[in-house]
């Protein structure tokens, strides 16, 4: 094992091709991101701060930019498309918390997380009541099916993190189980997204159907490339923290491939390297995985789900919307082929 050497983080992309793909809802986007920031004065004044802080910070926005392309495909963007965005966005930054405090993040969005800041304690309460607001907000909806679904992706989220934190350093886990556990705790809300940007228009089931699988194949891909970024990025361009995976113990699919593929002596090697957890063991895990070709194998995994979600959208009348969905899958394409050499 001493021939492998630090890993080089891939160079930062000169360009920012998710904004890029967004920009023909750049304007709705932005009145979402004011709507967002606005939710703390809905709390106590003694806990407003806690959750501005947790709203202040502009990540991809990648689910309200799906609620809201989704209603534009298929008839329009409406106001309850906004609000849709919303809730959405108030789940995801709820599970950013606990997911932080679960990793022991410093962290996040170029920025120290809310555990980091103010400990435990605080946090765990914060992302319950950022996941208590949005599901209030959710009681607005006029049609009951939207609320019903928007609950159901939210316990996914949540069953799905569950299950990957009782799977740490579970040597047994499979490829299936792995993509089984991100489907639920990533491409849950994104299937949401996408659908309920439909169903908000009443478009055909098989518009919706279509735009549902849509939104799990990307959700599942940008999953597979965030694991691939955990242990081949920069902290400096993606802003949180990286490398927690494996001192954490979550057997993701670069790893798993790296397990898959490696001899008996090799396997058992790399098994001793994931049940220490020490931060050399991760490095030297991470450059196994680059240098023996596991990482460009969950890559293609990515590209493959990236296929499939834009075969999913020629069920759907195309239009500027819709293209600008094509626009989003070639842009996290993109962002994968960074760490393809």
């Amino acid at each position: 094992m001493k021939h492998f050497t630090n890993l080089q983080s891939p160079p930062s992309l000169p360009a920012k091709p998710l904004a890029q793909a967004l920009d023909l809802i750049a304007p709705q986007l932005a009145g979402v991101e004011n709507r967002i920031r606005e939710q703390a004065r809905f709390f106590d004044p003694a806990v407003e701060g806690y959750i501005a802080y947790a709203c202040q910070s502009h990540g991809k926005r990648l689910r309200p930019a799906l609620a809201l392309l989704a209603g534009g495909a298929t008839g329009g963007i409406q106001p309850e498309h906004a609000d849709l965005a919303v809730v959405l966005e108030l789940i995801h930054a709820a599970t950013l918390v606990h997911d932080d405090i679960i990793d022991s993040a410093e962290m996040r969005r170029g920025q120290p997380t809310a555990n980091a800041k103010w400990g435990n304690t605080i946090s765990v309460l914060l992302g319950d009541c950022l996941f208590a607001h949005a599901l209030k907000i959710s009681t607005t909806f006029e049609k009951p099916d939207v609320s019903r679904r928007i609950a159901h992706a939210a316990s996914e989220v949540c069953s799905g993190e569950i299950i990957q934190t009782q799977r740490r350093f579970d040597l047994k886990l499979s490829t299936a189980d792995y993509f089984r556990i991100i489907e639920m705790k990533t491409a849950a809300l994104f299937s949401a997204a996408t659908e309920l940007g439909a169903m908000l228009n009443d478009a055909p089931p098989a518009v919706t159907d279509a735009l549902k699988l849509f939104g799990l194949k990307f959700g599942t891909a940008y999953q597979v490339y965030d694991d691939c970024l955990d242990i081949a990025g920069s902290e400096t361009s993606a802003g949180k923290t990286l490398g927690t995976d494996l001192k954490k113990g979550k057997l993701t699919l670069p790893i798993l491939t790296l397990l898959q593929n490696a001899t008996d002596a090799r396997h058992e090697k790399f098994c001793e390297c994931i049940l220490r957890g020490e931060p050399e063991d991760a490095q030297l895990l991470a450059v196994a995985a680059r240098c023996e070709g596991a990482l460009r194998s969950a890559i293609f995994s990515a590209k493959d789900l990236l296929g499939e979600a834009q075969v999913a959208l020629e069920a759907i009348s195309q239009n500027p919307h819709c293209a600008a969905l094509h626009d989003l899958c070639d842009s996290v394409l993109r962002l994968v082929d960074q760490f393809a050499d």
